[in-house]
């Protein structure tokens, strides 16, 4: 990893795109706790309707899609966002980055007016899952057509231009963002408000006596050290940064 860049200014607004309910927060939760506890008007946007999320054949998606909608705004408050969770409905698995996908996504920027936008790296290599390949697209053809007044005029909306583009999971590392453990925690506390998702992301099962979800939260705290080692801090978040002007 080459590190350019540590600690943005704690932006007056920010908003995180995933893919589906929970990337965020696996993303970049402490980041945004952290903002949020400084003042940042935190909004998340999700991409899909999370449908597939579970391991259960039998599932009644329709349910499932409701749940995890609540759960996501359950993860918002425990980060501390104030600011809008919205969610484009796109049927988990089939995200794909085309025009009219681009359109809503730039106009959240536009609506919402981000100082710092974050999402997937869409350039990440040996991904496996379309839909975070898709999100991430959408977060960087987004922002370009969010930034420029003759995209998409029909949204009748000012254009926006966000001061920095944040990608996490990414390959390259270029940008870390320092936490406390106090951040560690309230990104696993936003978590584990995906209770749906206990057993498929978080190893969690139902019948655990508090071990696994132990084993969890120290898991979210050994990953955030490890990054901040990098950085020559107690904890971090890695990001790559590419300047919203190009």
């Amino acid at each position: 990893m080459t590190t350019t860049s540590r600690d943005l200014p704690v932006p007056a607004r920010a908003l995180a795109v995933g893919a589906h309910p929970d990337d965020v927060e696996f993303g970049c939760g402490a980041t945004l706790a952290r903002w949020a506890e400084a003042g940042c008007e935190v909004s998340l946007l999700v991409c899909t309707d999370g449908s597939k999320g579970t391991w259960d054949p039998g599932a009644d998606l329709a349910d499932l899609v409701a749940l995890r909608q609540r759960e996501q705004r359950d993860a918002a408050a425990a980060l501390g966002a104030t600011g809008e969770v919205a969610f484009l409905g796109r049927v988990d698995g089939d995200l794909v980055a085309d025009r009219r996908a681009t359109s809503e996504v730039a106009l959240w920027i536009r609506r919402l007016r981000p100082d710092v936008l974050l999402g997937h790296d869409p350039w990440r290599r040996h991904r496996l899952h379309p839909d975070h390949r898709a999100a991430g697209r959408l977060v960087v053809d987004g922002l370009v057509a969010a930034r420029d007044p003759h995209f998409f005029p029909e949204h009748e909306v000012a254009h926006h231009r966000p001061g920095a583009l944040l990608l996490f999971e990414a390959d390259v590392a270029t940008h870390a963002e320092v936490v406390g453990a106090a951040h560690v925690d309230a990104k696993a506390d936003a978590l584990e408000a995906h209770r749906s998702q206990f057993e498929t992301t978080m190893g969690i099962t139902e019948a655990d006596d508090g071990t696994e979800r132990a084993r969890f939260r120290r898991r979210l705290h050994d990953d955030a050290a490890t990054a901040g080692r990098r950085v020559g801090r107690a904890a971090a978040e890695l990001f790559a940064t590419i300047r919203t002007d190009r």
